[in-house]
């Protein structure tokens, strides 16, 4: 069993569906579900790198399993260009990572790669600015 606590106000994807809490809630889950928590969700708007787009493509396929082949193509076209375009190897390897998590149907752990990515990438743009 899994129990979360969500904010008022905060939101979750169960199974793709939206809820928000109203009042501080606890949630026990007692089976296997997609679930995602605010911090965790992006929104479509909010992916505005190719480190993003990584993102929201994998959270996609992760909460849509019908759609996941369309998404798993977004996701193979950006892994290869992210891999070709950050530099180090600590990037690449997270990059490598992700693609791992994905190919094994591990969605939620490769969420928490792709943040990785986004740091990586988000360093080479300050890099670049400075």
């Amino acid at each position: 069993m899994l129990r979360i606590t969500l904010r008022d106000g905060e939101k979750a994807i169960v199974n793709g569906a939206v809820i928000r809490a109203v009042g501080r809630t606890q949630i026990a889950i007692e089976n296997k579900v997609s679930i995602l928590r605010g911090s965790e969700i992006m929104r479509p708007e909010e992916a505005t790198t190719p480190a993003r787009q990584l993102y929201f493509a994998a959270m996609l396929a992760y909460i849509d399993p019908a759609s996941r082949d369309s998404h798993h193509e977004a996701v193979v076209g950006l892994v290869g260009a992210l891999i070709a375009a950050l530099g180090t190897a600590e990037a690449k390897a997270a990059c490598i990572r992700f693609a791992g998590e994905i190919a094994q149907g591990e969605y939620y752990k490769a969420l928490g790669s792709a943040r990785e990515v986004i740091a990586f990438e988000d360093a080479v743009v300050a890099q670049q600015a400075a």
